[in-house]
């Protein structure tokens, strides 16, 4: 049941968020049934990309890592992602009162598992890890769920559209803070703690 919203969330979001809300699932069912799968997709599509194909801005010369290095860096990669979006449901559930909200962490956390699903899904180009490519797809991707989380706010937080306006932005300006945190956290990571081996 939890793959079929999952997909009816990128067709049909409107009539799905009704759906989820009525199945109540908890927020260990989330990181064990999709966050363990979903956050695997970008972190394993990168590993084979960048040992198999090699990393490349435009297309033209590809650099690949070596296996040890970039196994480090999908298993760092993989946690990281599963940290953040703790990190979005908890925040999500600490601001909701002050949007009239009257959730748990657990509906918290399915917003922010559905909503965050096309960031992961996207996450399957870095089997080509060409700098524009993944942009371009990045950016359709972040796109969507940004309308995800707008459609979804009222639905799974039970408040007036008004007000989900309101704490749709400010779930967004959260996310999108984490998600350049975590950029800044993994260019960080690879210069000490992960440092990226490169083969010639």
């Amino acid at each position: 049941m939890f793959i079929q919203h999952m997909w009816g969330v990128m067709y049909d979001p409107k009539h799905e968020w009704s759906d989820i809300r009525k199945e109540h699932y908890t927020m260990m069912h989330c990181f064990l049934a999709q966050i363990s799968i979903l956050a695997a997709i970008p972190a394993l599509s990168l590993f084979i990309g960048t040992t198999q194909i090699g990393w490349s801005i435009a297309g033209g010369e590809f650099v690949k890592l070596s296996m040890s290095s970039a196994f480090m860096a999908a298993i760092a990669f993989y946690a990281a992602m599963w940290v953040a979006v703790g990190f979005i449901a908890y925040t999500i559930h600490w601001m909701e009162k002050t949007y009239g909200g009257s959730v748990t962490l657990d509906e918290c956390m399915v917003l922010t598992t559905f909503t965050a699903t096309p960031l992961f899904l996207a996450g399957i180009v870095g089997l080509y890890p060409v700098l524009w490519l993944n942009v371009l797809v990045g950016l359709a991707a972040l796109a969507y769920t940004i309308y995800l989380l707008y459609t979804g706010v009222p639905e799974i937080m039970q408040i007036p559209e008004d007000r989900a306006f309101f704490f749709a932005s400010s779930i967004l300006t959260v996310g999108l803070c984490v998600l350049v945190g975590l950029l800044a956290v993994t260019v960080i990571m690879w210069g000490t703690v992960v440092p990226l081996a490169y083969v010639s």
